[in-house]
């Protein structure tokens, strides 16, 4: 195991004991203060020596930006056990150190899988009752002889304050100086169904029905609980900070005993971006500007990535105000001020609104669906004709059929992977925002290269002359033996990021239901592109040698400056690459957006083709003088 593994392993581990020495100050503070007077000296001289160690070992933790954020808190907390504040307040100050400790130094706060309840009570049974006693009241047969006494898990006063990530943490540590022995040597699963178990024992089957009905009934409490991480580090007095006392009592006695509808309840679509928005915003108050660039690129490639096709195709200028705001967004988090950030999250919410109705509208009608299903494979099958049909068009003008096959292979393997990734996409998983935007984004860079490079070396042969000898020399060992292959991978990344693009959004058509509609768009506009083919290759081939050379050249560096354009800006949404916003506009078809390292990309490449174009134009001057 190499040492940065070691460091981040004893990482956690310290985090995770700082976590339960706050959270056992948050649980057990009221049994050593009350009403400001001290109601047990040894239970206070623990707090003391409690909040002073988790002090200490904060400082033992890895560099972090929020670490002084958690240092204030946790001295604010230990303030308030020496001023003997009530059991409220110590409570609130823990868990809002905890809370901030997790979200810099992450480790795994719940089950990996759905706990089994009824192995808990199994486990409860052998292990634990003859200390707390069958019911959890604290009074099994050794009890009597144990100092301290067994806690009782039914007493709801310390139940509220206490979250099942506590109680899994105490079954797994143990505590220190008392009968609470380590359960560590159970497996994982085994001791999460244990703490499930434990913490349903303070409440009872009314309850548990009321809560059940809050559930199901109320949107807003499955926000607030909205996975499972949430709902083993959530307490009931934190959940009753945000709902009513009596349902939050209700509502986490359900959820205890029922942790399995959470897991069917994990926000999807607009709920994950919202979510995930409201997660980086309260990282970004926090201090931790990396956390919140983080969540904010889950916001976009989880949350609202995947609605991407459907918004475009019924409301293209909404889609691209999105994300126009989700670069807003994640630029003011990185760069900007708080003021900032929350005026940028509520342009987002407003116009997450619009997407909500967007998507609450009845399906496209097949007229929509027709057009869209047209313009999207035209659209992103020209881009592509123009790429090939130049390739085909030189290959046969240099009279090179036996390298035309790789150009050819090319295409049609980016097709047949276009199927594959279709039958991927549809019936055997989905395919993540994050991962569309690498492939079109390092697809698109690598295309821009590779046409820069032919654009540069077809600009200099149009001008060089005597174009016949040159191809039958140099040029034809030059292409058959290194750049067949080169021609193929062109052809293949030029076709392959279009079909890519096309699976994507036809998936998204596909869902309003309309096939006749989608499958007539389908073949309208692959005879349209069938057409523009033929009329690209009868073009082409009557256009003289050094002309064709020479208009190609110029029109294949255009498409490199587009491309990497396009390259860039899916790579931002990926978060490979930082964002700067700036005022220009934004022209997808050029692939000009509103940040300034997509622009300093085109205008590196355009630079690198001026240059290019003119050593050639002093060469061939050269030449003509001598």
């Amino acid at each position: 195991m190499s040492s940065a593994v070691l460091a981040q392993t004893a990482a956690s581990g310290d985090a995770r004991q700082l976590w339960q020495l706050l959270d056992y100050v948050a649980v057990d503070y009221s049994g050593a203060v009350a009403d400001g007077v001290i109601i047990s000296e040894a239970e206070y001289a623990e707090m003391l020596d409690f909040t002073e160690n988790a002090g200490t070992l904060l400082q033992s933790l890895p560099k972090h930006a929020s670490k002084p954020t958690i240092a204030e808190k946790i001295a604010e907390l230990r303030a308030a056990v020496l001023r003997k504040e009530a059991s409220i307040e110590v409570s609130r100050l823990a868990h809002q150190a905890n809370a901030s400790l997790i979200t810099a130094y992450p480790f795994p706060v719940a089950p990996r899988t759905v706990p089994d309840l009824a192995r808990g009570q199994t486990l409860y049974a052998a292990q634990c009752a003859t200390c707390h006693g069958v019911n959890g009241n604290g009074d099994g047969p050794l009890a009597e002889n144990l100092e301290p006494k067994p806690i009782a898990f039914t007493d709801p006063e310390r139940a509220r304050t206490r979250s099942v990530m506590a109680l899994y943490q105490v079954i797994s540590q143990g505590v220190e100086g008392t009968s609470m022995v380590s359960f560590k040597a159970l497996p994982e699963e085994d001791r999460w169904a244990l703490a499930f178990y434990i913490g349903t024992l303070s409440y009872d089957e009314s309850m548990r029905e009321l809560g059940k009905h809050l559930w199901n009934s109320e949107e807003q409490i499955k926000g607030l609980l909205a996975d499972m991480n949430l709902l083993t580090t959530i307490t009931e007095a934190a959940l009753a900070e945000t709902i009513q006392e009596s349902d939050a009592r209700s509502v986490t006695a359900y959820l205890r005993s029922h942790p399995g509808v959470v897991e069917t309840n994990k926000p999807v679509g607009l709920a994950l971006a919202r979510l995930r928005l409201a997660e980086s915003l309260a990282a970004a108050r926090a201090g931790d500007r990396n956390l919140a660039t983080r969540l904010s690129l889950s916001a976009y490639l989880d949350g609202f990535e995947p609605l991407e096709p459907i918004v475009n195709t019924r409301n293209g200028s909404l889609l691209i105000a999105v994300e126009t705001a989700m670069l807003t967004y994640r630029s003011a988090v990185s760069q900007g001020t708080i003021e900032q950030a929350e005026a940028a999250a509520v342009q987002l919410e407003q116009l997450f609104v619009q997407v909500d109705g967007l998507m609450q509208e009845a399906k496209a009608d097949p007229t929509t669906t027709f057009v869209g299903a047209l313009t999207i494979l035209l659209r992103e099958g020209i881009e592509a004709l123009l790429i090939v049909i130049g390739m085909i068009t030189f290959l046969k003008k240099t009279d090179r059929p036996e390298v035309l096959r790789h150009v050819h292979r090319g295409w049609i393997s980016a097709l047949l992977a276009g199927v594959l990734t279709w039958v991927v996409a549809t019936y055997l998983i989905g395919i993540s925002g994050a991962s569309r935007e690498v492939t079109e984004g390092i697809g698109s860079v690598l295309a821009a290269v590779v046409l820069l490079s032919v654009g540069l070396w077809m600009h200099q042969k149009s001008s060089a002359g005597r174009w016949q000898d040159y191809l039958k020399g140099k040029l034809s060992a030059a292409v058959s033996q290194r750049s067949a292959w080169a021609l193929f991978a062109l052809a293949f990344i030029a076709v392959y990021r279009e079909v890519f693009e096309t699976v994507l959004f036809y998936s998204a058509l596909a869902a309003d239901g309309n096939s006749g509609a989608l499958v007539a768009g389908f073949f309208t506009a692959l005879l349209l592109l069938i057409v523009i083919a033929w009329v690209l290759l009868r073009t082409s081939a009557r256009i003289p040698l050094g002309t064709f050379f020479s208009f190609t050249s110029i029109l294949v560096v255009v498409l490199a400056v587009v491309l990497i354009g396009k390259g860039v800006s899916a790579l931002q949404e990926a978060g490979w690459i930082g964002v700067t916003l700036i005022t220009i506009p934004r022209v997808e078809w050029l692939g000009l957006y509103p940040t300034l390292e997509t622009f300093i990309s085109q205008i590196i490449v355009g630079l690198i083709a001026l240059g290019g174009f003119g050593i050639s134009w002093v060469k061939t001057r050269n030449n003509m003088i001598k």
